[in-house]
């Protein structure tokens, strides 16, 4: 069992849903969805949600999508990986240094009516060149993604910031539950107590960052060194 969660932009959690062990999550993206306010949104979300049920569902609630393309969705992989990328201009580019890896990443766009999935109106590409600073080894991935924004709506460098902010999410909230609560080591595993747990470390993670912190770790021990600190940061009088 394991909980699917739901992030907005700051890395708060809005959403969670049970995944049972002997299912996967791939049928609890609405379900997890449903209840919040979704217009004018942009969604992200892992290859596994890239469903055709579920880009007519966000369409459907006034949502914009940006869904990665991959082995799981084969026609649609192949459809985009066939398009004439040398002849599309770069919209954007960047780099990033850090953790002792240098990445540059190239974003392409190109506007496209006839794409195999529900709303599309323009096709992504990114190249991601990494190159580790200690071995100089260069890896090169492409990555493919279908989006709902009209041509125009959003510029080369929104797109590309909304798609690395979901690469993030393992380091905001999946990394935080191991690395500072210890998620993966916890004996607890009765009954609903993991859920709970989970929920619990969920609800610290999130008031920690609408409260401005961006080291968990950092915020734990401090609101630990004085008993009054985590009622403080709730707002309690």
């Amino acid at each position: 069992m394991w909980l699917l969660a739901a992030l907005d932009h700051t890395g708060t959690v809005i959403g969670q849903r049970q995944i049972d062990a002997k299912s996967n999550e791939t049928p609890a993206f609405i379900p997890l969805l449903e209840g919040l306010d979704l217009a004018n949104t942009v969604i992200t979300a892992d290859a596994a949600h890239t469903q055709h049920a579920n880009g007519t569902w966000l369409r459907e609630h006034t949502a914009h999508y940006i869904a990665v393309a991959k082995g799981n969705h084969p026609s649609l992989l192949k459809q985009l990986r066939r398009l004439p990328w040398t002849n599309i201009p770069l919209d954007h580019k960047d780099r990033t240094t850090g953790r002792g890896r240098l990445e540059v990443r190239h974003l392409k766009t190109v506007a496209f009516r006839h794409l195999e999935y529900p709303g599309a109106r323009q096709a992504l590409r990114v190249v991601r060149w990494r190159k580790d600073l200690n071995s100089g080894k260069i890896t090169i991935e492409r990555l493919y993604f279908v989006t709902s924004l009209p041509p125009g709506t959003a510029s080369g460098a929104q797109l590309a910031a909304w798609i690395r902010g979901h690469w993030k999410i393992e380091n905001q909230l999946h990394h935080v539950r191991d690395t500072t609560f210890a998620e993966d080591a916890s004996t607890i595993r009765t009954g609903s107590l993991p859920r709970v747990m989970a929920t619990l470390r969920n609800l610290a993670i999130s008031v920690f960052r609408q409260d401005g912190h961006t080291n968990i770790a950092a915020a734990t021990r401090h609101q630990a060194r004085h008993p009054g600190r985590p009622l403080t940061t709730l707002g309690w009088p």
